[in-house]
Formats: structure tokens, C-alpha cells, sequence
């Protein structure tokens, strides 16, 4: 299988060794993996445009859906796994923290998060919900959601469609 590999992994001060050893995970496995790096676009325009290639190659997608610069996975993350479910691949994403959001979201704030009209707010007031997910439910129902790094992502791809192992 060709796999693109989504994810903020490309900020990584050390993202070139880092995919070098996904690739080699992924090599082990017996697919190819598509990374956003494996292009030379320099523009920002060019390299959208090159990852929604990488990704129309794809047969399936593992996500990093991690925490990015906040409490939520990276944005231009999110982008691909939607243009890559609209697109009808199979789409596996993988946390360090695979606990239900508003336990993580509750933990974070110090305590219980308040209640208003009996739903579940954050420190600005605004509804969490709870439903007992991972991440934002746009995510997390579409996705199967693995806890762990990308080797469980590939493990559970691999035990998803075990002919094209």
C-alpha cells in the first residue's frame, strides 16, 4: 500500500531523521510511504498543492493527530484527513493520549469542568463534548483512533486490510 503520512511531524527539528524512520517502518511492512517532505515545492501554494497529490496517491492515510501549538491536533492535519476521507480512504489516527477529551480537557483545567444547563463547559464557557471520544467528534467517528505512535497506526492499518500486508 501507499501511505501518506499526515501530521505535524514536518516542524520537527529533526522531521528529515524522523521520516527516514518512518520510511523504513513503513518499508518493513512491505508499502511505500508518501511523506509531505518528499517534494520540492518551496511556495505555499506549491506545497499544498503537492501534498493533496501525495495524497490522491495514497491507498490510506496514518494521522499524528497529537496536540499542536494548543489542546487540538495540527489544522492543516485535520484538512488532509478530511480531503482524504472525502476522497474515500481509509484513515487510521494515532495519539500518545487516547483518553476521552473532556478527561484530558477537565485534567488540563486542574478539576471537574463546570456545568452550564447541565453540558460540560471549559474555562471560557464554551461546551465540551461529551461522548466519551478522543478528539472532536469529526474526527474521531470518521477515524479509528489508536493510542501510541505510528507503528500502532500501522499495526492497526495492517490488521484493518491484512491482504495488502
Amino acid at each position: 500500500m501507499k501511505i501518506y503520512l499526515a501530521g505535524p511531524d514536518v516542524f520537527r527539528p529533526d522531521a528529515l531523521a524522523h521520516f527516514a524512520d518512518a520510511r523504513a517502518l513503513l518499508t518493513a511492512h512491505g508499502h511505500q510511504a508518501l511523506i509531505p517532505l518528499d517534494n520540492e515545492e518551496t511556495t505555499a501554494s506549491g506545497i499544498y498543492a503537492a501534498n493533496l497529490g501525495l495524497i490522491r496517491q495514497a491507498n490510506a492515510v496514518l494521522a499524528n493527530l497529537n496536540p499542536f501549538r494548543g489542546s487540538e491536533p495540527d489544522s492543516g492535519t485535520a484538512f488532509e484527513v478530511g480531503f482524504a476521507l472525502a476522497l474515500g480512504l481509509p484513515v487510521i489516527g494515532y495519539l500518545d493520549d487516547a483518553r476521552p477529551q473532556i478527561v484530558k480537557l477537565a485534567e488540563r483545567q486542574g478539576g471537574e469542568l463546570a456545568r452550564h444547563n447541565g453540558r460540560p463547559v471549559d474555562a471560557d464557557g464554551l461546551g465540551v463534548e461529551d461522548f466519551g471520544l478522543p478528539l472532536n467528534l469529526m474526527l474521531a467517528v470518521p477515524c479509528p483512533i489508536v493510542e501510541g505512535r505510528l507503528a500502532a497506526a500501522l499495526q492497526a492499518l495492517d490488521a484493518r486490510f491484512p491482504a495488502a500486508t
